[in-house]
Parts: C-alpha cells; sequence; structure tokens
C-alpha cells in the first residue's frame, strides 16, 4: 500500500526543516529550458532565446540510442511482452509510481503501426487503471516528451491522494521534490502493478 498523504506530508515537512524552513530546489532548476528566473524576489518567465536548430537526440544524427546501446536493465523491468517493456526508476523517487513504457524496437511515437499503437493503447489504458486502483493513489498521470531521447518512452505517474496541491503538470516536478519513500512499500506496489498487468499477458518480473 502506497503511503498516506499524512504520511508524505510529515517527510515533507522534516526535509523543509532540516533545510532551513523550505523544500531544497529539484534538479529542473538548473536546467536551461527551466522557464523561470527569480527577478526582484518574484518569480518571472525567462527570456527566450532566439530560434535555433534542433539539436539531435539520442539515436539521432549519430548519436547512440540509450535504450537500444545499454539494453533495458533486468534490475528496473517490472513487465515486459514480446514489444513493450515496462521499466521502473532505480531507487523511489518523490510518488508513489513513476513507470515507463517502451517498446523494444526502436521507434518513437508517431511510428508505431495499427498493431502496436493498439497494444499501447490497451497497456497504457490497463496501467493506469492499475495505478489509480492503489491505495493512497488518486490519480494516474501519462506524460510523453521524447525531446531527449528518438526512442518512445511514456511515463505514468501515480500521485498520491489528497495531497491537494500535487496536481496537473507540476506533478512530474514534485516527484523531484518530495523525499523518496521507504523502498519495501515502492517494491511491494510495484509486484502489485506486475502481477495485475500480467492477467493480460506477458510477464511480471518483481
Amino acid at each position: 500500500m502506497a503511503e498516506s498523504a499524512e504520511q508524505v506530508h510529515a517527510r515533507l515537512t522534516a526535509a523543509a526543516e532540516a533545510n532551513g524552513g523550505h523544500l531544497p530546489m529539484p534538479p529542473q532548476g538548473g536546467w536551461d529550458i527551466f522557464p523561470w528566473v527569480a527577478v526582484d524576489g518574484a518569480v518571472a518567465p525567462r527570456p527566450l532565446p532566439a530560434p535555433a536548430d534542433e539539436a539531435p537526440r539520442s539515436g539521432e544524427g549519430g548519436r547512440p540510442c540509450e535504450l537500444c546501446t545499454d539494453g533495458f536493465p533486468p534490475e528496473r523491468v517490472v513487465w515486459e511482452d514480446d514489444y513493450w517493456v515496462l521499466l521502473r526508476p532505480p531507487a523511489p523517487t518523490g510518488l508513489p509510481v513513476l513507470l515507463n513504457l517502451c517498446p523494444r524496437e526502436h521507434l518513437d511515437f508517431g511510428q508505431l503501426d495499427d498493431d502496436r499503437a493498439s497494444e499501447f493503447g490497451r497497456i497504457a489504458n490497463r496501467l493506469a487503471r492499475i495505478v489509480e486502483g492503489l491505495d493512497n493513489v488518486a490519480r494516474c498521470q501519462v506524460l510523453k516528451y521524447g525531446d531527449g531521447g528518438s526512442h518512445m518512452h511514456a511515463f505514468f505517474a501515480g500521485r498520491t491522494a489528497r495531497l491537494s496541491h500535487v496536481l496537473g503538470s507540476p506533478v512530474i516536478d514534485w516527484d523531484e521534490i518530495i523525499p523518496p519513500g521507504p523502498e519495501d512499500v515502492w517494491l511491494a506496489d510495484l509486484h502489485t502493478i506486475a502481477t495485475k498487468l500480467a492477467n493480460w499477458g506477458g510477464a511480471a518480473r518483481i
């Protein structure tokens, strides 16, 4: 069972107290694409640089694809079948659930044929339903970016129920802000997700 809102809030409060009364800035704050800066003590949009050529992603322009080169680390595989792999992070993160669904074949999102696209839709629907069925998880956000790598990777982020400000698009930022929870709780939830998803095929690996 994922932690309750009260347990997560207590961990957040302790982390803030240990950091001078506020939570530390997540790594996104140091990215050159982070859209906010401090101006005279207020938060303001960062000035947008002039247009420039798109940088090649992983798997393009002679750059190796990290997923194809490194493969899918067995210790991070939650569930898999002949065409799809569901990966977890190396360790717990701030959200109760953060998963990554990738095709085995090097394909970007718009390159899936009708069969693979239909499979993705079915798996995504089942996965969202399973994640939202976990105790203390309110919603499963589904995110697809793809600016860093050309190998499709869709994120499934389950947020804690009743944490009233961990909502919408900032959920993925909160994943970096909230201190990670207990590993045994995290692994137990991943096992539940894997075994339930395997009811429709494929194999649970955790």
